[in-house]
């Protein structure tokens, strides 16, 4: 699960190179393939379970490629593996990897979204419900820094003065709420409730996207040159990926058990709660266009929630091309 939503937060081009093989990979190879290189943006989760099913499945093989997945972690910064050359592809925010192609000129390209939806979101007790952001008036929101500036964005969608919620910091720990020492967090509504279900307690939450923060997560962003180069690699890698999903999508709860002792083995988490997890995400991946598709509205919601945080996003920023070649 991506609890840790500063992962991405994207340090510049000082950091390239710094996180080169910081991040176990794991190699599936094809005879006379070419070498792909993924960069995963958290460590072994439901997140990338479609990814697991098409290596297993072995539907990157079947398109030429010799796949090498790597997964991330709270020290990995995706955007920087592209630069350095470690990885050909990555998951990001779309936030982070504008805010690196507007203030220093990344040459970056995004060519898909594995969410439709951001699952971030509000998370609050079943007994005491915050259902929308006139219920945070006057109320507790614990929310990581990194994420303040988009919850403001949030209330200022609703027109909610700022100052009338009292925001403060949050360290991806539910026992505050629990303990009900805080009213609310900022957390990934597709996990967390779990955890707080395991605790004895029932939450419910709503998405910051249903509330006027319209952005996307986990975007497929590579470099321009990648985008030249290796266009028919980049092809074939989101037709195996989205043909992964779809099947792993198709039953959620199914393919979690089978990887207990390979992807998921040593995260700490159960199985149950990746059964949840890969559950819950599913309304938030699918999409009428297919798995990583990006529409018109879509990518206009992304500029114009984007721009309520002052990151200016441009429809240049989206190539939508490649998805129309799966």
């Amino acid at each position: 699960m991506t609890l840790a939503m500063n992962r991405r937060a994207f340090l510049g081009t000082a950091a390239v190179g710094l996180m080169a093989g910081a991040a176990p990979g794991f190699l599936r190879h094809a005879s006379a393939a070419t070498p792909f290189a993924f960069q995963a943006s958290w460590i072994n989760d439901a997140e990338f379970c479609g990814y697991f099913v098409a290596i297993d499945e072995g539907f990157y093989a079947a398109e030429g490629l010799d796949l090498t997945y790597s997964p991330g972690g709270p020290d990995v910064i995706p955007e920087s593996t592209l630069l350095s050359g470690t990885a050909d592809l990555t998951l990001t925010t779309p936030d982070t990897t504008v805010k690196a192609i507007v203030d220093q000129g990344a040459p970056f390209k995004i060519i898909g979204t594995q969410y439709q939806k951001n699952p971030i979101g509000i998370v609050s007790l079943a007994k005491a419900p915050i259902k929308s952001p006139s219920d945070l008036v006057g109320k507790t929101l614990a929310v990581p820094p990194v994420n303040v500036i988009s919850v403001e964005a949030m209330l200022k969608l609703n027109d909610i003065d700022k100052s009338a919620v009292n925001i403060v910091p949050y360290a991806y720990d539910p026992t505050p709420l629990i303990k009900g020492e805080i009213d609310a967090s900022l957390d990934f509504t597709t996990n967390v409730p779990f955890t707080i279900d395991q605790a004895g307690e029932t939450a419910t939450s709503f998405l910051l996207y249903d509330f006027g923060f319209t952005i996307y997560n986990d975007t497929v962003v590579v470099t321009e040159d990648t985008l030249k180069t290796k266009r028919k690699e980049l092809v074939s890698w989101l037709r195996a990926s989205r043909k992964g999903w779809e099947i792993n999508l198709a039953d959620p709860a199914a393919w979690p058990p089978k990887f207990a002792d390979t992807w998921f083995k040593g995260t700490g988490r159960t199985i149950e709660n990746e059964i949840f997890f890969n559950t819950a995400q599913k309304p938030l991946i699918e999409s009428p266009n297919g798995i990583f598709s990006m529409d018109e509205e879509g990518i206009e919601k992304n500029i114009e929630a984007l721009g309520q945080i002052g990151i200016k996003a441009t429809r240049e920023m989206f190539d939508t091309s490649l998805l129309e070649e799966i």
